[in-house]
């Protein structure tokens, strides 16, 4: 059997990243899509090696074994290989959009003979039967699907976004409104491309035209950086009726001038008079949406004593509670001392026995 060349399938290069064989495929995928071309036996065979190609460079494993293997791959797999495979063939027809009436039911235009896998010998050979999942038994195939549905039909890409919020929405959570940007298929050419073998003027030949949308998306309180919201349906389109991909909102949460974060931990430092912390009393602890604490400490509280109040930190955002808030005393020395004042502490500094500067 011959060597099938399938990053020559897709028109990509061999070192193509996993972004550029996607964006390959589906612009091919739209443009062979048997629904596009009803009755059209090359498209219909070139959907076919399209999918193949895809379902080999699109998993990991698969394009190492074929990349390692190479044009020589059939000295790995000894003369036979090479001359055709042996066994009894699955077979794969494609009836028109549809009209299909197999045996697995009606209205799909794909049907394909119940042992077969609508692979070539190649893909077979090289991998092995059913490695891209049992037709006709629910077995998952590409993308986790029955692989008679995956021939026709490819959920969109997902689609990621950075968003940035403050430490206040963070804590609280809330409601952002958001520019999102994605495509959808051109609806002059349907995403084929080309209209009259004619590149597509509305899309200029990529299948698919800008779509901007407003949506309103809930913030969860105890959001961190890299946490990831997700809005199902908003990402690109899928091929074939397919569903769109999923949006997902990956969170940054700027910096705030009050508040340290550490994980589900907050540090915030107070401002306290001298007079307090010699004496003890209470002082007011800043929560980040507004509200205040009152905390009573010791007398002689030292400069830089934490103080831990429990549960008052981050909410936890997959668990219940929250972090701890920890206030760090940061003593206020009076300036602009009165007569009185001074007096008084220079009597202090004798009582314990400090030589003050006159």
């Amino acid at each position: 059997m011959d060597y099938k060349d399938y990053y020559k399938i897709l028109g990509v290069e061999r070192g193509a990243s996993t972004d550029d064989i996607k964006k390959a495929f589906r612009k091919l995928a739209r443009k062979y899509h048997p629904d596009v071309n009803p009755g059209d036996k090359k498209a219909e065979a070139k959907f076919k090696e399209i999918n193949e190609a895809y379902e080999v460079l699109s998993d990991t494993e698969k394009r190492r074994k074929y990349d390692t293997l190479g044009p020589n791959w059939y000295e790995q797999f000894g003369p036979s290989a090479s001359g055709g495979s042996t066994g009894t063939r699955r077979t794969y027809t494609y009836n028109g959009a549809g009209t299909g009436t197999g045996a697995r039911g009606s209205g799909s235009p794909f049907e394909f003979d119940p042992t077969g896998s609508g692979f070539s010998d190649f893909f077979e050979t090289l991998f092995g039967r059913g490695t891209a999942g049992t037709v006709g038994t629910g077995t998952a195939g590409m993308g986790g699907r029955p692989m008679r549905d995956d021939l026709r039909r490819r959920a969109g890409d997902d689609i990621e976004q950075p968003v940035e919020v403050s430490l206040q929405e963070a804590y609280s959570g809330g409601t952002r409104t958001f520019n999102i940007q994605s495509t959808e298929v051109c609806p002059t050419c349907q995403g084929i491309g080309e209209v009259g073998n004619r590149t597509c003027s509305t899309c200029g030949g990529n299948g698919s035209v800008p779509r901007n949308k407003r949506l309103q998306v809930k913030i969860p309180a105890g959001v961190d950086n890299g946490s990831k919201i997700r809005v199902a349906g908003e990402g690109q389109p899928g091929i074939g009726g397919g569903p769109r991909g999923d949006l997902y909102l990956v969170i940054s949460v700027k910096p705030d001038a009050q508040f340290e974060r550490k994980s589900d931990d907050l540090y915030v430092d107070i401002d306290v008079d001298l007079v307090k912390v010699m004496l003890g009393g209470e002082v007011t602890v800043p929560l980040p949406d507004g509200r205040k604490l009152l905390l009573t400490i010791p007398a002689e509280t030292q400069n830089n004593k934490t103080f831990r109040l429990a549960g008052k930190g981050m909410p936890r955002l997959r668990g219940e509670g929250s972090g701890n808030l920890f206030a760090r005393v940061r003593v206020l020395l009076p300036t602009q001392l009165s007569t009185r004042e001074r007096e008084l502490f220079e009597e202090l500094a004798r009582l314990r026995g400090v030589e003050a500067v006159s």
